[in-house]
């Protein structure tokens, strides 16, 4: 398969790994035990629960829509010079 038929490039599955992972690590950061009906625990309301691993998966999904919508500037330039060239060599 060539390589210019490809959506991706290789900045944009690493980027998308990374978000994955910050997306992982915001859902660990939400684990925990929970209560019973026998016993209430309390750690359910932490801050880390309730505020700080929410913020963590939502800039993990932000930030792999980066990486979906994002267009190495160099693959830009190698297009156009090409089909420049191939223009020119059709006149």
């Amino acid at each position: 398969m060539d390589k210019r038929n490809l959506a991706f490039g290789r900045t944009n599955f690493i980027l998308l790994a990374v978000g994955m992972a910050i997306v992982i690590i915001g859902f660990i950061l939400m684990g925990g035990a929970g209560s019973t009906a026998e016993e209430f625990n309390a750690d359910i309301f932490s801050v880390r629960r309730i505020k700080v691993a929410p913020v963590v998966c939502f800039l993990g999904f932000i930030s792999m829509i980066y990486a979906v919508v994002y267009r190495p500037k160099n693959r830009d330039e190698k297009q156009s010079t090409e089909t420049g060239s191939k223009k020119e060599g059709n006149k």
